[in-house]
């Protein structure tokens, strides 16, 4: 096991960190984008952010932009943190999505290109030819298992969401060692949430689609503090109990109300699923130095990439100010 690294050996990087944290999406921010009358207004608060001097605001130019912006920020804490693994926690998922994307495309025929992403550890289009040409012994072994196994699974059952599973697990997988070589319980403690709250989300939309606990099982990941026997034996309106004790305990108790088939929205469940892992990230802005503040900023950016699609995507449709309002997820700042 890698030694711990010590919280002074962060001096550095996280006093460039408090100064990188000026230009995140603030509540101010926020409203000033939600009732922003131009693109122009738009595009200048998100120039305070970081993205760069836009002139088009297509959420193809804005996503290449954030993907610009994410590749540049992993590039640059990969060279100044001690301990790397930190930013390749937030990476592994661009993998394990750019992984469903090419699988789902060799089985359909069509091209991926739209819907890969940069920012993993990976460069998606060397995934690409490998993954095309069977190739894939540069990669971690838990992520080059995972992907030959969704190929498989995909090939014999021609079922996406089977090979899906397959592959989300492998992400959880991926992360709960990472962070456990890294021996920080801060960071172990964000992925055990993480966990908890893919797994919560699981069991939720499985009981209103009327999806029986074998379904249920197949689809849980591992790493969380509820056990996969609560999922097995516990039907999810009376889950809450279960997390009770947890950062996830209003999150249950409105999963638990809307679990029913035909019970209503899901949109404050959703809400506090996302808002109970920002709440526990949050607790580095009291932290000095260490690498709680590297984990948080990295956090803080992607939750400040959602809120921005949610402004603009419900702006392109037409929704109305509060309706965009009532959907935006809390802030790391």
């Amino acid at each position: 096991m890698p030694k711990k690294r010590k919280d002074t050996e962060y001096l550095s990087i996280s006093a460039r960190i408090r100064v990188m944290e000026n230009r995140l999406l603030t509540k101010n921010r926020m409203e000033r984008m939600l009732e922003a009358r131009t693109d122009e207004e738009t595009a200048k608060v998100l120039s305070e952010c970081g993205y760069g001097e836009l002139t088009d605001l297509t959420p193809t130019a804005v996503d290449a932009a954030m993907v610009r912006a994410r590749d540049a920020l992993c590039r640059d804490l990969e060279q100044a943190v001690p301990d790397r693994r930190l930013v390749e926690l937030f990476q592994i998922k661009y993998d394990y999505h750019n992984a469903k994307v090419l699988l789902k495309a060799a089985a359909t025929g069509a091209k991926p290109d739209r819907l890969l992403t940069g920012g993993g550890r990976y460069d998606p289009r060397e995934l690409e030819a490998n993954v095309a040409a069977g190739t894939l012994d540069g990669y971690t072994p838990a992520f080059r298992a995972a992907v030959t196994e969704a190929a498989e699974l995909l090939k014999e059952t021609s079922d996406p969401q089977k090979a899906d599973m397959r592959l989300d697990r492998a992400w959880f997988e991926e992360m709960a060692v990472t962070a456990k070589e890294s021996r920080s319980p801060y960071l172990q403690g964000y992925v055990a949430l993480m966990a908890d709250a893919a797994n919560l989300r699981t069991a939720v939309r499985a009981s209103r689609m009327g999806l029986d606990e074998q379904f249920v099982v197949k689809a849980l990941v591992p790493g969380g503090t509820v056990k996969e026997e609560v999922f097995r034996t516990t039907k999810a309106a009376d889950l809450a109990g279960a997390f009770k004790n947890t950062g996830l305990a209003q999150a249950a108790a409105l999963g638990a109300d809307r679990a029913a088939p035909g019970s209503g929205p899901v949109t404050a469940f959703e809400k506090a699923c996302d808002d109970a892992v920002t709440t526990y990230l949050a607790k580095a802005k009291g932290v000095p130095f260490g690498e709680a503040p590297v984990v948080g900023y990295l956090y803080a950016r992607e939750t400040e990439r959602t809120a921005i699609r949610t402004i603009l995507s419900g702006k392109a449709a037409g929704l109305s100010t509060d309706t965009i309002r009532e959907r935006l997820r809390e802030l790391y700042v």
